[in-house]
């Protein structure tokens, strides 16, 4: 008992307990532990070694801790149903590659190589163990998050996904804040003035924007904007986000950041321009829904603000769909822009996986495709956290 009380005189576990529940002291707790785990990260030299993925990295634990605080067990229960999920990925995956036609060892040799070379290689590489032996042993080392070493190069997977997960998740991230700014409040002008100007003008921007395709229109931009007018880059990525904004608050260095920006500039609105359509009609749909309802006059009876009541209350309950949605299209974009991405030298994954499927590089590809169905699993489960919030009357179970 007098333990007990010293430990409680030591530690006030009161004062703990009545910070974590509430909603600042959640997010203060979360925002200092992705500091500690960049902070170690950097320190001791352990994980990736480009600052952009320390950052990503450091911000998922966050992220995790502050939704475990928030959410609890229904949070675990999902984690748990989305393990199944990877993992029935993962099988799929493995067990494809013995479906697919062709020897990786032919591709790894060359041409006049001999039976003997191929078959050494194959010893080598473990391909030559039965098929449960494979799997077994390929599971063990997902689960020690090792996911082998590149068939051509023999770098660690792990490491070449790494380097190459940030400029992706930029893009992604990118593209997702153009759809974003553009079309929700586009969709709600179109709603508020149907059959008028503003609304066809909405409509006809919606149809051009769905029936585009993604490479003419990189391809124009680069012409008319890149080459024509010579305002932005044509393409590539010299210059990551955490090294980008790394110098503009370290040693305020404008240049950094200006070529950041503005080689993110035209593969963005690229690979947005898609989604803003797509998600300027969902706005629309969704507002005209909510319009006819009873609350909304009577909020016009009140004599509250047009704004406030499209924006705060109409809006609000138009969200949900909308969440939906940039859930999967930011999973989608996730796994990889492969048209963008190579009509812009982008170095992400989903050029890089087009070249490993060129090359035969079935343990890049493996991992890869791990990667984004680990991104798809966590964005859903994300979706689900934000029903919750955006509409109280949504239980998690």
């Amino acid at each position: 008992m007098a333990t007990k009380t010293a430990t409680s005189d030591v530690i006030p576990w009161d004062k703990i307990d009545m910070l974590l529940r509430h909603r600042t002291g959640r997010v203060l707790l979360a925002a200092i532990t992705a500091l500690l785990v960049y902070v170690v990260l950097s320190g001791t030299g352990i994980g990736p070694e480009e600052t952009s993925t320390r950052i990503i990295l450091s911000m998922v634990v966050g992220c995790l801790l502050w939704a475990h605080l928030v959410y609890g067990a229904w949070l675990v229960k999902r984690e748990l149903q989305g393990l199944f999920v990877i993992w029935g990925v993962v099988t799929v995956v493995f067990f494809l590659r013995f479906l697919t036609p062709g020897d990786p060892t032919i591709a790894l040799t060359p041409p006049d190589a001999s039976t003997d070379v191929r078959e050494q290689l194959a010893r080598r590489l473990g391909l030559d163990e039965p098929l449960y032996v494979q799997y077994a042993d390929y599971i063990w080392n997902l689960v020690t998050l090792d996911m082998g070493r590149s068939l051509r190069t023999q770098v660690p997977v792990m490491d070449l996904i790494l380097i190459r997960l940030p400029a992706t998740i930029e893009l992604a991230v990118a593209a997702t804040l153009v759809a974003m700014v553009i079309a929700i409040p586009l969709g709600v002008i179109s709603a508020r003035r149907r059959h008028k100007p503003a609304d066809y003008s909405a409509t006809l921007f919606s149809l051009v924007g769905i029936s585009t395709p993604n490479f003419w229109l990189g391809i124009m931009l680069i012409l008319y904007v890149a080459v024509t007018v010579d305002f932005l880059p044509t393409g590539g990525r010299s210059i990551g986000f955490a090294a980008a904004w790394g110098g503009l608050l370290m040693e305020g260095d404008f240049d950094g950041i200006s070529r950041w920006f503005a080689q993110l500039i035209l593969p963005a609105i690229t690979l947005g321009t898609f989604f803003t359509a797509l998600l300027t009609r969902l706005t629309r749909s969704g507002m005209l829904e909510e319009i006819g309802k009873a609350y909304f006059k009577a909020c016009q009876a009140k004599g509250l603000p047009e704004t406030i009541i499209l924006y705060k209350h109409v809006l609000r309950n138009t969200l949900i769909p909308i969440i939906t949605v940039l859930g999967l299209q930011l999973g989608t974009l996730i796994g990889g822009a492969v048209i963008t991405e190579f009509v812009f030298a982008w170095p992400g994954l989903g050029r890089f996986l087009i070249n490993s499927i060129h090359s035969r590089d079935w343990m890049v590809i493996q991992g890869i495709i791990i990667i984004i169905g680990i991104g798809f699993v966590v964005i859903n489960i994300a979706v689900d956290a934000a029903y919750a919030y955006l509409d109280p009357r949504v239980e998690l179970r």
